[in-house]
């Protein structure tokens, strides 16, 4: 089985692949207009600014070699090719209202993994490997506590109900904020465990002292994946914090490279725990989420020398989880078993 993640394919509209690039796992649409979209395929919408020149809608699509089945599981879109999973599921949060000792956010988040732990058991596919979350106003307070504290909670409560450790083999994760639209949760997940990667200039985010919240989040610094003859590295999302705290407030040159260290050192480790040798930055996809649409010519010259001028990269306008941070970058690269290609 080949999987491959096909990066910046420029659309005017829903796009199809064609047939030779092989079939349609899932994948997502970035651009303003995203939350038209509709596809055949499991497709995360994420109606949010893309930043820079190019195009304004932006298709990201896994493709297998395998031919694919798929189906609806309690709202959630999903297709599996061989022994890999991936699924889209999106929940308002108005629909919890009113719900006791439990905010609607926090219900709601609860109840989409919830149902993901369902369907994988039903799959028999259990191991989560990435997960990608966006909500709404993500700094927001309501209910006497952040939004993205309330998510953190949710989150947590489904992963302890089936049983599934909160630290350590967590899968690789980002929560960004979006101006607005219901919580949308993409995952992928697998037979085989994920490799969890940690970075060593970091407390792990599930060790996080509890100025940060009542729950600490719920996720690995990254995570290698084993699909048939191939090794995928997810890089979760990765912000200028150091040991626990943010560094270089205000500064967005300052946490771009900061963050960029951090990447690095992620790498480092995925290349030490993983079977087929050393990433490089050049070599990985990125998505670079900006607080403020306007610092991205800056951004971009900051991370120019470092990834070079064919890097692979799309600038996202969204809300970085904690308020006192300006970027957020997150990664994909792969590895062939016995011999090496990235995507």
């Amino acid at each position: 089985m080949s999987l491959q993640l096909i990066t910046r394919c420029a659309l005017s509209g829903a796009a199809p692949v064609p047939r030779e690039t092989g079939a349609v796992l899932g994948g997502a649409l970035l651009g303003a207009a995203a939350a038209s979209s509709i596809t055949a395929w499991p497709e995360q919408r994420l109606a949010a600014p893309l930043l820079g020149a190019g195009a304004s809608l932006l298709g990201e699509r896994w493709l297998s070699t395998l031919p694919v089945s798929g189906g609806e599981s309690e709202g959630i879109v999903w297709r599996r090719s061989g022994d890999v999973l991936y699924g889209v599921l999106e929940l308002d949060e108005a629909l919890f209202a009113g719900e006791t000792g439990r905010t609607p956010l926090q219900a709601a988040s609860e109840e989409a993994y919830l149902r993901l732990f369902r369907l994988l058991e039903a799959q028999e596919l259990p191991q989560l490997w990435r997960v990608w979350n966006y909500l709404a106003d993500i700094n927001g307070e309501s209910h006497g506590l952040e939004r993205y504290r309330q998510f953190n909670i949710g989150r947590q409560d489904a992963f302890l109900e089936f049983s599934r450790g909160a630290t350590g083999n967590v899968p690789a994760a980002c929560a960004l904020g979006l101006a607005g639209g219901p919580l949308s949760i993409a995952f992928m997940a697998g037979a085989t465990p994920a490799v969890a990667v940690e970075n060593p200039r970091q407390i792990s985010a599930y060790h996080y002292p509890a100025e940060y919240g009542p729950r600490s989040p719920t996720f690995s610094r990254a995570a290698l994946v084993y699909p048939p003859d191939r090794e995928i590295l997810f890089v979760s999302g990765t912000a200028s914090i150091v040991g626990h705290r943010t560094v270089h407030p205000g500064d967005i040159a300052a946490q771009c490279r900061e963050s960029l260290a951090n990447v690095e050192a992620v790498i480092g480790e995925a290349g030490r725990l993983g079977r087929t040798g050393p990433y490089t930055l050049g070599e990985l996809a990125y998505r670079v989420y900006l607080r403020d649409a306007a610092s991205q010519p800056l951004v971009a010259a900051t991370l120019a020398p470092r990834l070079g001028a064919a890097a692979d990269i799309v600038y996202v306008a969204a809300d970085i989880c904690r308020r006192d941070l300006l970027i957020e970058i997150e990664a994909t690269a792969s590895h062939v078993l016995g011999g090496r290609q990235s995507p």
